[in-house]
């Protein structure tokens, strides 16, 4: 697991390609969140309901099978990008230079290959429960009120392309990096060491006002 990384960002295309889809994963992972807040939204309206009203909210689970590739899926691209994802460090984390950066190639394509396979899988299964002819274009749809189950299909390939092209632009960084020898490559997540990412957890919780003291003085 990837203890904590960083990634550095300068004038080049890999760079700039790679601020501009940070802007859409981010707007992805924070329609994530705002799907979290909502279910929990839901989940006090209907059990507020049944304590009060004798009634809980219809279709409580119905919405939370929508959510769930929200929740899931919207935020994998961003999770990637900054190095977030768990995964085993234990050979990477010896590795320096071009040997690194070539595992790091290697391991990234083959995810890629199997992201692939998933973005096929899951965009069959849209559509096969898509149907422009049909009521709501749904061929299926939830079990107690009736929600077209497409739109949280769809979801699962479109999130997963996203994260496609976030993996094919640090494949792009990391032919870089190997070509050129770079020890600290541009729009790739750096693991950090331990002590870094230490002082780096320890700023975030450091109080502002002890800060602005120790620089007065």
């Amino acid at each position: 697991m990837a203890g904590g990384s960083q990634v550095l960002t300068d004038d080049s295309l890999v760079s700039r390609l790679d601020r501009g889809l940070l802007k859409l994963e981010t707007l992805l992972a924070l329609l994530s969140g705002l799907a979290v807040f909502a279910l929990m939204m839901l989940a006090v309206v209907s059990v507020g309901g049944r304590n009060f009203m004798g009634q809980p909210l219809p279709g409580y689970v119905d919405w939370i099978e929508q959510a769930m590739p929200l929740i899931a899926f919207m935020g994998i691209a961003y999770a990637q990008r900054n190095g977030g994802h768990i995964r085993m460090d234990l050979v990477v984390g010896v590795l320096k230079g071009r040997a690194l950066y070539l595992a790091e190639f290697v391991t990234t394509f083959a995810i890629l290959l199997l992201v692939v396979l998933m973005i096929w899988g899951s965009w069959a299964h849209f559509d096969r429960s898509f149907d422009p002819a049909m009521p709501m274009w749904s061929r299926d749809s939830s079990m107690d009120i009736g929600i077209p189950i497409w739109p949280a299909k769809l979801l699962v390939p479109v999130a997963l392309s996203v994260l496609a092209a976030r993996l094919i632009l640090q494949l792009w960084a990391y032919v870089q990096a190997i070509s050129t020898g770079a020890e600290t490559p541009v729009a790739v997540p750096l693991v950090l060491d331990a002590a870094t990412v230490a002082a780096m957890e320890a700023s975030h919780v450091t109080d502002p006002t002890e800060e602005t003291r120790k620089g007065a003085r």
